[in-house]
């Protein structure tokens, strides 16, 4: 599984990542593609559709942030980064200690896209 120094290394890859797409849109939108209403947004069409985006889960006891590949077939994580110990804690109470998987936003997407495009 790739770390955050392999991303920034992948400039085609950054290029790919969805900044907006969260864990709900994904699963409308690739797992149920045959039931939706487009609203004007992108459309699935096939299994060739894919879409990069990052998450926070918690289900485990230390937070990661991972980089989804998502088809309407397959979620494979591609990358597994750490949260920094500052940001956990408040990405944590921010949630209420909740048990899932979240959206990349506020100040954990602002410390990653530092991470990859300033690096």
């Amino acid at each position: 599984m790739m770390k955050l120094q392999d991303i920034r290394k992948n400039q085609d890859l950054i290029n790919a990542i969805d900044w907006d797409m969260t864990p709900e849109e994904a699963v409308r939108l690739y797992l149920e593609w045959g039931n939706n209403w487009a609203h004007g947004n992108y459309v699935i069409r096939s299994k060739d559709d894919v879409t990069h985006y990052f998450v926070v889960n918690t289900w485990e006891p230390t937070p990661k942030i991972y980089l989804i590949r998502r088809n309407s077939e397959d979620a494979e994580e591609l990358a597994e980064i750490d949260l920094p110990a500052n940001l956990k804690e408040r990405f944590l109470e921010s949630i209420g200690y909740n048990k899932g998987v979240y959206s990349i936003e506020g100040e954990v997407k602002n410390w990653l896209q530092e991470q990859l495009y300033d690096a």
